[in-house]
């Protein structure tokens, strides 16, 4: 069986609550499936940002 994974107390709950994952399945998850949740997290957090950040642009430059 694998080891928990080596994070913070602090972490993993930031990131059981990002991940909609429940703490005990994240402390348990295997590296590989954490590393790809968080790389789909951050493409979706990266995509939601785009628009706002050039809708705040435009509105700045526009003033």
């Amino acid at each position: 069986m694998s080891q928990p994974l080596q994070i913070s107390p602090d972490t993993a709950i930031k990131l059981s609550k990002q991940l909609g994952v429940p703490l005990e399945h994240l402390m348990h998850m295997p590296k590989h499936i954490l590393l790809q949740k968080l790389t789909e997290l951050a493409k979706a957090e990266a995509e939601a940002g785009k628009p706002s950040d050039s809708a705040s642009n435009s509105e700045e430059s526009s003033s």
